[in-house]
């Protein structure tokens, strides 16, 4: 499984190249990043294809590899800014954070929680949870559903 950090830099850096898409490894710790970033309006869509542009759903079926395959994300930018300026890992390899629903409710309410800032206007987390059902949410949505996880991400 690929690190979230990679994410997050390539996200920042076509975002800070003013490109219009960008091109990340398919995995579904990505794919559960990504469609948390489009629910938030970071994004404007996501769509599935191969190393070379985004294509149907039948010729992603039929990729030579899982190599070759690719999730695209088409940023969003507003008055020639992009809208995601900043996104952080919280969580890393060395030290992973993890945080209850308490915890996650601090952050969501502008209180700091342990090591874990609270969140700004219009700001979010991503928190991976112990549930198969709800395994990569955003913060609010893990205090709805009462499930404390780790916090992988922030992106504002």
């Amino acid at each position: 499984m690929p690190l979230p950090h990679d994410l997050c830099a390539r996200l920042q850096n076509a975002f800070r190249a003013r490109h219009a898409h960008v091109s990340l490894n398919h995995c579904t710790q990505n794919l559960g990043i990504l469609s948390i970033l489009l629910r938030s309006g970071f994004l404007t869509a996501l769509s599935r294809g191969t190393t070379a542009a985004p294509c149907s759903p039948e010729a992603f079926n039929i990729a030579p590899s899982d190599a070759h395959r690719r999730i695209w994300a088409e940023l969003k930018y507003r008055d020639d800014q992009p809208v995601l300026r900043q996104m952080e890992l919280v969580s890393k390899p060395s030290k992973r954070v993890f945080i209850g629903v308490g915890e996650i409710r601090r952050i969501c309410t502008g209180r700091r929680a342990g090591t874990v800032k609270p969140l700004g206007m219009g700001e979010i987390a991503v928190i991976r949870t112990g549930s198969k059902e709800h395994e990569w949410v955003e913060a609010r949505e893990a205090v709805q559903l009462k499930l404390g996880g780790e916090v992988i991400c922030r992106a504002g």
